[in-house]
């Protein structure tokens, strides 16, 4: 088909053709909603680095999941302060611990809400890095059995999906027999299967005070260089029993979200990392961008890409601009 006989403008001409046309579709239940729970009563903090996004107290978590609910958004994401650290990172898998709380509650007075969990160590420990510490180093092996603690206690406090994002070898073999062996069957596990050395980290590192006290995370993140690196990741952890496999960050590494999407069966979630929304919000600010148009556009690009489930800041706003333009 060539010009004039056919012309690629027929069919954008107005909206009801371009919608009928429409290949990508991003909906509310295709997105996950992180939310941040901190110790206190009445606390709703907002993060300086994230206009929008608040510390909540457990309390106040309750009320924010209600309106993501109502909003058509049916998931969220916890991830916790706690009022104290220390070296193993223990409040992580405290049976009262703050998670524990959040689950407990969520699940209480919202229990159409689906919750996942973030499992990882370094909101927990005082030095803030994702495992146990060998000197300066951490012990790959040693963090294992703590993770799985980690997720274990949330399955017992109500989770409905846990998702370890450590990046530590052998870590969803590790929670998927902890979870198995304690009749947790049917609890998912979403890996953080192809997790980078990100730059765009910095925001949630304000909004969860877990930036590491010495070092970097580059010796258990990967090298933003690499894709193949990406595939052996994502192998392994379908190997150990992952149901869900994850890219952090996502706009950068569309390439990396296609590859999986191409390559294996399960599905592929994107987490577009605080950075990402951290930048959207600054420009829509100072009024260089539709802000509006922009969180729209990068949405579909991830989805477009090949994830079916989108983590993101968004989620809620995004909902409420679907349910207006319907």
């Amino acid at each position: 088909m060539v010009f004039p006989e056919y012309r690629p403008r027929r069919m954008r001409q107005n909206e009801t053709f371009r919608a009928m046309i429409r290949e990508t579709r991003l909906m509310p239940e295709q997105m996950i909603y992180p939310l941040f729970v901190r110790p206190g009563k009445d606390v709703r903090e907002e993060v300086p680095s994230m206009p929008g996004v608040f510390r909540l107290s457990v309390d106040q978590l309750a009320r924010e999941a209600k309106d993501c609910l109502a909003a058509g958004v049916r998931s969220v994401i916890l991830f916790g302060l706690p009022d104290k650290k220390d070296g193993l990172g223990s409040g992580a898998y405290a049976g009262n611990g703050i998670i524990q709380q959040a689950i407990r509650e969520l699940k209480n007075k919202i229990p159409d809400m689906t919750v996942v969990t973030d499992v990882c160590l370094c909101e927990y420990t005082d030095h803030g890095h994702c495992g146990c510490l060998a000197g300066q180093e951490v012990d790959n092996d040693a963090t294992l059995e703590l993770l799985a603690q980690t997720a274990l206690s949330h399955a017992k406090a109500g989770a409905d999906m846990v998702a370890p994002s450590d990046m530590m070898d052998g870590r969803v073999s590790e929670i998927r027999t902890a979870l198995d062996e304690n009749s947790y069957h049917m609890v998912p596990i979403m890996s953080y299967a192809v997790k980078y050395a990100s730059a765009f980290y910095g925001p949630f590192r304000d909004a969860a005070d877990c930036a590491p006290q010495f070092g970097d995370r580059r010796s258990y993140q990967m090298d933003p260089a690499n894709s193949r690196e990406a595939l052996r990741e994502a192998t392994l952890d379908v190997e150990e029993g992952a149901d869900i496999l994850m890219v952090k960050p996502a706009l950068a590494y569309l390439d990396i979200i296609s590859r999986l999407h191409d390559e294996f069966d399960l599905p592929v979630a994107a987490y577009q990392v605080s950075g990402e929304y951290a930048m959207i919000k600054a420009a829509a600010e100072k009024g260089w961008i539709d802000g509006e148009r922009v969180m729209a556009e990068t949405l579909i690009a991830i989805r477009r890409a090949g994830a079916d489930i989108i983590l993101t800041y968004f989620a809620k706003d995004m909902a409420g601009l679907l349910a207006a333009n319907k």
